[in-house]
């Protein structure tokens, strides 16, 4: 269970259900309900997106291969650990898309996942931050304190953030006994300690309490990695985002990016950052020599408007980013020779966007509704909606998406992707999608 923020937003948005901080989108709210309640009205925005089928609901089946994958019906309370499930067609072939399993975590709301080869991080409200492999159990460990809101897997190394602000981070350290051992967090103690020392590096947090500016003093909701310049990135619902060197665990600047919480960082292409807001906002970042040190400045604003921003994602090739937001819209933005330009709004969702993933020429975005839509970008720029899956009984959190290495020759020119999606019904599912060539 999260804990209510304290205060309130200017833009007075909506108070949201018991499950979210109040920078998180109502779940229990339609699009609509979200449009009424913040004043604004999306019939004069362009929608970029088309459907299997004129005669088809974006949540019906789509009339071919790609189509909604079936819900197992299990009890939330199986103890089985992964629950295979799959969907033959009348040949007996099993689809190319659909549902391939099914796993509950009794300890909690699962709120961030991360994948690497073929070892998948769960985290949930529990603290725990449970490893699976081939779809069984392998392994895990365990924070003192503080839910796990984002993972992200570079090398050897794990870096959780969590609730209580901190950043920790974790190491593979034993084969034999599959054992994960925290060998730090960020700031480490010894900058921390450091920092503390100099009154000129704290900064004023709220009336009669300071920080040093290195440290999250709220909710680390997100986290994204550059390994090619070796940064890692951490976004907080203390409205900042900090910049780590991966190389000796170093903060190496805190940028105050935000009129309220950053719900999502994202590094992308060309040397650019991107920040997504409950202040309604999608900024980008370029880093830049300022004198002898290098800064994160803000080149422009994407997006401006009441209702948050839930989620940002980048199609690095295809020099898109997309920006999900609580009234259930997906905005993106296309890279046009020297500058970013809006190339429409996707519309599929009943209810709040609360994730996005991108692969391929494939977005994938996960709702307040239960659903997962799958889009694809096709070469004129529309989105055509490929299939939805369906099967959660709550918000779908997060998602993480991987190649499948069990690519073959007689696919069709077929992309095969494996998706993973962590709902609030505190269930995580694994997803065969199949991602068919452009026209």
């Amino acid at each position: 269970m999260t804990k209510e923020k304290e205060g309130s937003s200017s833009h007075g948005r909506t108070k949201l259900g018991e499950l979210f901080h109040s920078s998180e989108p109502n779940i229990l709210l339609t699009s609509q309900e979200q449009q009424e309640a913040a004043g604004t009205s999306t019939n004069n925005r362009h929608s970029n997106v088309s459907f299997p089928s004129p005669s088809s609901s974006p949540y019906s089946s789509p009339a071919n291969n790609y189509f909604m994958s079936p819900f197992h019906q299990t009890s939330p309370f199986n103890k089985s650990p992964w629950i295979p499930s799959f969907h033959a067609q009348g040949d007996g072939s099993v689809t190319s898309t659909g549902l391939i399993g099914s796993l509950v975590r009794e300890e909690g709301h699962v709120y961030s996942l991360a994948s690497s080869g073929d070892i998948l991080y769960t985290g949930s409200d529990s603290r725990n931050i449970r490893v699976w492999k081939n779809l069984a159990a392998f392994s895990g460990f365990k924070s003192s304190s503080g839910l796990v809101k984002a993972i992200v897997v570079s090398g050897e190394k794990i870096f959780t953030g969590h609730q209580d602000g901190k950043i920790r981070v974790w190491k593979y350290s034993d084969s034999k006994r599959k054992a994960h051992k925290r060998v730090g967090s960020l700031p480490t103690t010894r900058d921390l300690i450091k920092s503390s020392i100099n009154p000129g590096n704290y900064v004023e947090v709220r009336r009669h309490r300071n920080v040093p500016w290195i440290k999250h003093f709220d909710v680390v909701s997100c986290l994204s990695l550059d390994e090619e310049h070796g940064l890692l990135y951490s976004g907080s619902w203390d409205k900042t985002f900090k910049v780590w060197r991966l190389s000796d665990s170093k903060c190496l600047e805190s940028v105050k990016a935000h009129d309220d919480t950053v719900n999502s960082v994202v590094a992308g292409f060309n040397g650019l950052v991107f920040t997504g807001s409950a202040d309604g906002s999608v900024k980008v970042w370029r880093r830049e020599l300022v004198g002898k040190e290098t800064k994160h400045m803000m080149v422009y604003t994407l997006l401006n408007q009441e209702t948050a921003v839930t989620s940002v994602t980048v199609n690095v090739v295809e020099a898109v980013v997309y920006a999900g937001t609580s009234d259930g819209l997906v905005n993106f933005w296309e890279w046009r020779k020297y500058a970013l330009v809006h190339g429409g709004v996707i519309r599929g969702h009943k209810q709040a966007v609360l994730c996005l993933a991108s692969a391929g020429s494939l977005l994938f975005s996960g709702s307040a509704d239960n659903s997962i839509c799958v889009w694809r970008r096709e070469v004129s720029g529309f989105h055509s909606c490929l299939s939805v899956l369906t099967g959660h009984t709550g918000p779908v959190k997060c998602l993480t998406v991987q190649e499948n290495q069990n690519q073959e020759e007689d696919d069709g020119g077929f992309q095969k992707w494996v998706v993973y999606s962590g709902s609030l019904d505190k269930s995580v599912k694994l997803w065969r999608v199949a991602e068919p060539p452009r026209n």
